[in-house]
């Protein structure tokens, strides 16, 4: 029994051990970064920068002079993604445009309807615009927010600590945390990403009967965008929102009325991160690194908790 007894407390001590080391390692991870970041905005706004590749990016051109507001999207989207289904019924209801909707953990676009001055009412699909050089993910400390070589800014909740950072860095308010729950993640729309993985369109630009969606290659996208305003000068305002927005987004858009009146924020050219990166290296360090902190904290009480269960077993 006392062999039994000095192996589990040898045993214990081991995890101990092991338990400070992966803190600290834990720790090491969190500094590196805020070191990066405090150090040198501009290597740090360097890092994301590499991620652009205008020429590999797909694409979404939204015509909303096309768009109906039938809202197939939104189904397309919750079914693909395996989201409950839209609350309200489509067919005679226009009920839920009488209030402008957000982004929601489980609604990663919506279709709001907006009134211009004239009268005339105008819908607009809304989600996550994938921009070339996103701020989430300049703004996350460990690259829990990716962008991806396609142009889609995907996410890891394996590596997410909350700390919401990606949250107060989007100059679109696209990223949304999971307040309810006990184990929390943050949701947005990922482009489909594992569906162009797969050579298939993302799931609302399949879904929409009007054409109003077209999926392709930025480049391409921004040419055809620029025929269809030459084609018709009367129909569309001149300009291709997202072609140099916050640096440029993998959505772009098309209207006949100018886009803040349909709720698209009034953003210069300059890529956020580097906007972002010099208020990043000014933020006091225990603020950057607490999420790291804590999840170390975490974890070195959890294996603590079971050396103690092993060593309580073992002398029972």
């Amino acid at each position: 029994m006392n062999k039994k007894v000095t192996l589990s407390e040898e045993n214990a001590a081991h995890a101990g051990e092991c338990s400070r080391r992966s803190f600290l390692k834990l720790f090491g991870v969190g500094s590196g970064a805020m070191a990066l970041l405090s150090a040198d905005p501009a290597r740090a706004a360097e890092v994301v920068g590499r991620f652009r590749s205008e020429e590999q990016a797909m694409g979404v051109l939204v015509d909303t002079t096309l768009c109906v507001g039938c809202r197939s999207c939104e189904t397309a989207c919750n079914e693909t993604n395996g989201l409950p289904k839209p609350k309200v019924p489509f067919e005679d209801d226009d009920s839920l445009f009488e209030q402008h909707r957000d982004t929601s953990p489980n609604a990663f676009t919506v279709v709001n309807k907006y009134t211009l001055d004239e009268g005339v009412e105008i819908t607009r699909k809304q989600q996550c615009m994938h921009c070339l050089e996103p701020a989430c993910s300049s703004a996350c400390i460990i690259r829990a927010m990716e962008k991806q070589s396609n142009g889609a800014v995907t996410y890891r909740s394996d590596l997410c600590l909350g700390c919401r950072y990606c949250m107060v860095a989007c100059p679109f308010d696209v990223p949304k945390f999971e307040y309810s729950k006990a184990s929390p993640l943050i949701r947005k729309c990922t482009f489909c990403f594992a569906r162009q993985e797969q050579g298939e369109q993302p799931g609302c630009v399949e879904a929409c009967p009007q054409e109003a969606l077209k999926f392709g290659k930025r480049s391409d996208l921004i040419e055809e965008a620029g025929k269809r305003i030459a084609g018709s000068p009367e129909a569309y305002v001149h300009h291709i929102y997202g072609q140099h927005e916050a640096g440029g987004t993998s959505w772009l858009y098309l209207a006949a009325a100018r886009f803040e009146k349909l709720g698209l924020p009034e953003l210069g050219q300059k890529e956020y991160p580097e906007l972002t990166s010099g208020a990043m290296g000014t933020v006091p360090a225990v603020l950057l690194i607490w999420p790291a902190l804590l999840a170390g904290f975490r974890h070195f009480s959890h294996r603590k908790q079971e050396a103690h269960d092993e060593r309580s077993g073992r002398h029972v």
